[in-house]
């Protein structure tokens, strides 16, 4: 079958056996909590995907990184969506690495050459908080930084090596937002339960919590995030990351259902061939920006482009999969957990950050010839 071939070839090309070894195993053992999709991705050597070439990476671009998540999250969402966190990390230290002069690069290889996986501890947005707003306050003692706060949920909780954390630094004039590497041996880290829903377990979202953690002051990043929440460079295109990467991530738990629905032959040829056209739209509209980025057009222009892509990629799933379910029918429904999960897993694009109805001002307000804000 010719759907998706783009994806997986891309797939195979990074991460040699890493589909056929997903595609193998059933759904459920995939997606429940400790499941072995994590470790499966760490052997094929996948923490090195977005890692440059010069620091032992595999040197993936934007487009072939949309390509490979889409690939993984047909097999396993909970794999594609928690490897997701780690990318959106080593894509900002990658970024860092050639905008500032320090030990990212030696950090970047590590991670390729050990195989670590990243998490990522930045703010998320909670209601009535915007969500550049660090959970994590930390003060200088020192040569060192010491964090105190929480993270939930924090994908990769358990599996994680290194934890990227968004904290507020205290300043002269008040606070500075900064980015700090956290080992996961570090003492005063723990983590606790937090995700108490079946779908998407394997992504191991549980809660991260810091403890007077001291963090060496060469591993801790400032930025330039405004009072009125405007991005800098750096966090710009992080953001611009994120939006892509789980957009196509999405789009690859709905092409499951899409693909069940091509390979049912009882199902009428305009359906197939309609899900099909709508859910490929919506994936060439990721790979449009995927491939903006990829030649250096980055800022709040690709920004928006990254956004106005994700929330038309989030109605197009809501429609592609109801039509799924129905075409699939009952006993599809009945005989298997499969199109039950995915429907439901397929939903969560909605609960990431930045919601559609924080960001409607902020976009309005770009569209009339301001600047963009982050609600």
């Amino acid at each position: 079958m010719r759907f998706m071939q783009r994806e997986r070839a891309t797939l195979n090309e990074f991460l040699p056996g890493l589909d056929a070894e997903l595609s193998a195993m059933p759904l459920c053992d995939l997606e429940c909590a400790g499941g072995p999709g994590l470790k499966l991705f760490k052997d094929a050597g996948g923490p090195a995907l977005l890692v440059p070439v010069e620091h032992s990476g595999l040197g993936a671009d934007a487009v072939c990184a949309v390509r490979v998540q889409r690939a993984i999250a047909s097999r396993s969402p909970s794999l594609a969506i928690g490897t997701t966190m780690h990318h959106f990390s080593i894509a900002g230290l990658a970024d860092a690495s050639v905008n500032v002069q320090g030990p990212e690069w030696m950090l970047l290889q590590a991670i390729a050459e050990g195989r670590l996986l990243v998490a990522s501890g930045f703010a998320e947005g909670r209601t009535g908080q915007a969500i550049l707003s660090p959970t994590m306050r930390a003060e200088v003692r020192g040569d060192k930084v010491v964090i105190n706060g929480s993270k939930k949920p924090c994908s990769l909780a358990h599996s994680m090596d290194l934890l990227t954390a968004s904290v507020a630094l205290p300043t002269d004039e008040g606070e500075q937002m900064a980015v700090a590497l956290v080992s996961r041996h570090s003492p005063g880290l723990q983590v606790r339960p937090f995700w108490n829903n079946a779908v998407l377990a394997g992504a191991e979202s549980d809660e991260v919590v810091l403890t007077d953690v001291e963090v060496p002051m060469d591993l801790v990043v400032r930025t330039e995030i405004t009072p009125d929440q405007q991005l800098d460079d750096l966090q710009t295109a992080g953001f611009v990351w994120f939006e892509l990467l789980m957009s196509a991530c999405y789009i690859g738990v709905a092409s499951a259902l899409v693909e069940r629905v091509l390979l049912a032959g009882k199902v009428n040829a305009s359906l197939r061939a309609g899900v099909f056209t709508d859910i490929e739209a919506a994936m060439r509209g990721v790979e449009g920006v995927a491939r903006a980025i990829s030649q250096e057009r980055a800022g709040q222009e690709a920004l928006v482009d990254a956004l106005v892509c994700r929330y038309h990629v989030q109605d197009t799933i809501s429609l592609v999969v109801r039509q799924c379910v129905e075409a699939l029918g009952g006993m599809a429904y009945i005989s298997s957990n499969d199109v039950t999960y995915l429907a439901a897993a397929s939903a969560a694009l909605a609960f990431h950050p930045p919601s559609r109805s924080r960001m409607a001002e902020p976009l309005c307000g770009y569209i009339a010839g301001g600047p963009l804000s982050i609600a």
